[in-house]
C-alpha cells in the first residue's frame, strides 16, 4: 500500500486511518433559521421553473408562512421581475438583506444587487457557485418556514454544489409534455437519486390549453406524459399546470402573488405547505 495522505475523499483503500466523507454543507448567517428547503429542478431551460417556484412560494406564503425564494439561477433571474420588485438589496456588518415583496416573501437574487438588471452576468462557474453559497451564509434571511430555491437548469455545477453545500430536503422537478423534455427529466431525477436528495413531486408546466368557450382541453404540445414519468421514475405526486395567459400576464406584469389557482396544491400538501 502506498504511504497515506490523508485523502480520503479521493482514496480507493480501505484503511484503518480511513475517516468518514467530508460534509460540503455550509452554514447559514447566524441571524437565520430557515427551517425546511425546497429546491425546484429542470433538466433544461425554459420549461418554467420561475414561475412554479414563484406559485409554490406565493401560495405558501398565502397560507401564513414565512417564506423566501433563493434565486439560485445567477445568470438568468428572473425571480424579481415575477414579483415586481425595483428595490436593491442592503447590508451591514451582519449580512445581506433580502427584499421583500408584497405578501412578505424574502427574495435574494443577483438582479437584486445590479444597478442595472439588463446587464448580463459573464461569469465563470467557480464565481457563479461561489454567489450562490453566499446568497445562503452571508443573508440575513430571519425565521423562514419554507425556502424555494430556483436552481438553473440541468446537472451542471451549480445544482452539484446546492445539493452539496445547501441542507436540501427535497425537489421539485419541472418539466413539458414534449417526449424530449420526458427523456431529460430523468436526467434531473437521477442527479437527485446520486445525491440522495428525495424528490416531492413533478410539475407538468403547459399541459394543454382549455377552450374558452367549451371547456376541452386540447394538448398543444403533446399528450400529457406526467402521470407515466411519474410512475417510471417512482414519484407519487405530480400536478399539471395549462396553458393561460392571464398567469403569463401576472408574470411579466410583475403581478404573480395575485394570481390563484389550485393547480400545485398536491405538491404543496406533500410539503406541508397548505392551511
Amino acid at each position: 500500500m502506498a504511504e497515506c495522505n490523508h485523502d480520503c475523499a479521493n482514496c480507493a483503500e480501505n484503511c484503518g486511518d480511513r475517516t468518514s466523507p467530508q460534509s460540503f454543507l455550509v452554514p447559514q448567517n447566524e441571524r437565520s433559521n430557515i427551517r425546511k428547503v425546497i429546491a425546484v429542478v429542470s433538466g433544461k431551460g425554459g420549461v418554467g421553473k420561475s414561475l412554479v417556484t414563484s406559485l409554490l412560494a406565493s401560495a405558501a406564503a398565502r397560507s401564513g408562512f414565512s417564506t423566501a425564494i433563493l434565486d439560485a439561477d445567477i445568470t438568468g433571474p428572473s425571480i424579481p421581475k415575477a414579483f415586481g420588485l425595483k428595490e436593491k438589496v442592503t447590508g451591514d456588518e451582519d449580512g445581506f438583506y433580502p427584499v421583500s415583496s408584497a405578501l412578505g416573501i424574502k427574495v435574494m437574487s443577483l438582479n437584486l444587487l445590479l444597478d442595472d438588471d439588463t446587464t448580463p452576468v459573464v461569469w465563470r462557474s467557480p464565481i457563479i457557485t461561489n454567489s450562490v453559497k453566499q446568497f445562503w451564509t452571508d443573508v440575513v434571511w430571519g425565521d423562514v418556514d419554507y425556502m424555494f430555491i430556483d436552481m438553473p437548469p440541468g446537472t451542471g455545477d451549480t445544482p452539484l454544489t446546492v445539493f452539496q453545500s445547501l441542507p436540501i430536503d427535497g425537489i421539485v422537478i419541472v418539466t413539458t409534455p414534449q417526449e424530449l423534455v420526458g427523456m431529460i427529466v430523468e436526467k434531473a431525477a437521477r442527479m437527485a437519486e446520486m445525491m440522495n436528495v428525495p424528490i416531492i413531486g413533478l410539475v407538468e408546466n403547459m399541459s394543454y390549453l382549455e377552450c374558452p368557450d367549451c371547456g376541452k382541453k386540447i394538448p398543444v404540445f403533446g399528450e400529457s406524459r406526467v402521470e407515466e414519468t411519474a410512475a417510471k421514475l417512482g414519484i407519487d405526486t405530480y400536478a399539471q399546470i395549462p396553458i393561460d395567459s392571464s398567469l403569463a400576464r401576472a408574470s411579466d406584469e410583475g403581478l404573480i402573488e395575485r394570481y390563484y389557482s389550485d393547480w400545485l396544491r398536491p405538491i404543496l400538501s406533500k410539503i406541508g405547505a397548505v392551511r
